[in-house]
């Protein structure tokens, strides 16, 4: 019995992760980021994880989703540092 609770909890889990993928998809765009301006970028990392969490809240307590959301916010704070650096110009 105990091997069906298992399997039971991991359809749960792999449910939860693919809707919270689906909710946490697109958002990166709507995001505004000053090239240069190092406030800018960190609130827009600060804008986008609070997004994320809101999002995921109702995923709690699901290991996959929480690592699945980790990965994403690692991603995206990586894009928006990306797009807040200013171009090398050449003289």
């Amino acid at each position: 019995m105990a091997e069906f609770e298992g399997l039971d909890k991991l359809t749960r889990q792999l449910e939860e992760a693919s809707r919270a993928c689906q909710s946490l998809g697109g958002e990166l765009a709507r995001i505004t980021v000053v090239p240069g301006d190092r406030a800018s970028v960190q609130a827009a990392i600060q804008q986008v994880e609070a997004m994320i969490d809101q999002k995921a809240k109702c995923f709690e307590g699901n290991e996959l989703v929480e690592s699945i959301v980790r990965q994403i916010k690692k991603r995206y704070r990586a894009e928006l540092i990306r797009r807040g650096r200013v171009p090398d110009v050449e003289l």
